[in-house]
This record gives C-alpha cells, structure tokens and sequence, in this order.
C-alpha cells in the first residue's frame, strides 16, 4: 500500500534521509510502544499510529522508499 505522501515520512519517524533500516526499525518501534491505540489514552492515537505504521511500511521497504525519494 503506497499512497501519496502528505507528510515526510523521515520526519514522522523522527529519522535522517540517510537513516539505515535498524535506525528506521528501532524509531518505529519505539513511536509505536507510545502511540499505539491499546497503550495511549490520546483521541488520536489511531490517526497517528497509522501514520507512523505508513511512514514504516514505505522506509522500511528497500523498493518504495526508493520510490518514495524521488
């Protein structure tokens, strides 16, 4: 699943552009252990989690972080 960006996936993920994929893994991981929807009592923790889970999907993906930096 690829949409079109609206955000910078660097930045939701608190990472640089040349980030390697344990960097992007461990700031995954560790955004998701404070805004997933079971853990925060925050009203948008859903809507930020799915971010933070899209933002992952395309850096973490050889393919469409490629994509996505051009």
């Amino acid at each position: 699943m690829l949409t079109r960006a609206t955000r910078d996936y660097y930045a939701v993920l608190g990472v640089p552009r040349d980030a390697d994929r344990d960097s992007i893994k461990r700031a995954f991981r560790s955004l998701a252990a404070t805004h997933h929807p079971d853990v925060s009592a925050a009203p948008d923790a859903d809507e930020r989690f799915r971010e933070i889970l899209e933002a992952y999907e395309v850096l973490s993906s050889v393919e469409a972080r490629a994509r996505y930096d051009r």
